[in-house]
């Protein structure tokens, strides 16, 4: 079945089930076939930096940017992107892998503007699954990924392995950093493995709810003196700063983005700023864009 033939099946399977799935731009998707999809992977060393929280407010802020949206949570095992927004999906991921549902009946849509393939609970990590399930997910991306401008994958935080398959397949990895000692820490080594084991050598470096500019841009370069002292060359591009907002947690509380309860406050601003300096970035295609070429390169290093 051709892509305009497919389109069209799910559109009408779509409006006869009456299912909360993504809704398809119709005017838009069949123009879009040479969409160019920047796939960015938002990670940390440590958890607890507001790295979910993070995912949820770019991805807002690019979809008021005029950009379309889709986060993966790929924390397989332990995903809270549908906690954090009040989300509660009746399908996950794990329904598309059992065959039990397509990849377009799973994809939620967030009233706050953007899509979300929710994560499950219990399920296998990526290098579990069968050849057979890979090549099963392969597809399903592929035909999808017209209809998205930006994939922006929630990864769990750490050095796992599920972590580093991840961050090896985006075309750009955004490393999420707080002024704390275990923070920069992490941060390192989630780069130096990244670095020696699968040779990459471009990040983008955002510091989240720091207190000030001067505090950020310290933070910046103290990891880059030692990424510098111990790893050699690689690319740190700053991406800037996210301040510290007393009404992040209040969103976060309401399980609400705080760019959308809170549209004037700092850390919203803040967001828009990152956002379209993200958006700005001329070097990002390192790899050919679209998702079955970041599927495919995902599938190389899981055998």
């Amino acid at each position: 079945m051709d892509q305009a033939s497919r389109l069209r099946t799910m559109v009408e399977d779509a409006l006869r089930t009456g299912q909360e799935t993504w809704s398809v731009a119709k005017e838009r998707s069949l123009k879009d076939e040479m969409n160019e999809l920047r796939v960015i992977s938002v990670t940390s060393g440590k958890g607890g930096v507001g790295k979910t929280n993070v995912v949820a407010n770019l991805a807002l802020a690019l979809c008021r940017l005029g950009k379309r949206v889709l986060i993966l949570d790929a924390d397989l095992g332990l995903g809270n992107m549908d906690v954090l927004l009040g989300l509660n999906p009746r399908y996950t991921i794990q329904h598309v892998l059992s065959g039990e549902k397509r990849l377009e009946e799973v994809i939620l849509n967030v009233p706050a503007g953007f899509h979300l393939l929710p994560a499950a609970s219990g399920i296998p990590e990526l290098t579990d699954l069968t050849h057979a399930q890979r090549m099963f997910l392969l597809d399903e991306f592929d035909a999808l990924h017209h209809f998205f401008d930006v994939l922006l994958i929630d990864t769990g935080a750490g050095i796992s392995s599920n972590v580093m398959y991840f961050n090896f397949a985006a075309m750009e990895k955004l490393v999420v950093i707080t002024n704390e000692p275990a923070s920069l820490t992490d941060a390192y080594a989630l780069i130096k493995v990244l670095a020696n084991k699968y040779h990459q050598k471009k990040f983008r470096i955002l510091i989240n709810s720091a207190k000030s500019n001067r505090e950020a841009e310290q933070i910046y370069k103290h990891l880059c003196v030692v990424v510098d002292r111990f790893l050699g060359s690689l690319s740190l591009d700053y991406l800037g700063w996210i301040p510290y907002d007393e009404n992040v947690p209040k969103a976060v509380r309401r399980q609400q983005a705080v760019l959308d309860l809170f549209p004037l406050s700092k850390a919203s601003k803040k967001f828009m700023e990152v956002a379209e300096r993200l958006m700005s970035f001329s070097d990002h295609c390192e790899f050919d864009g679209d998702v079955k070429f970041f599927w495919q390169r995902l599938l190389k290093t899981a055998h």
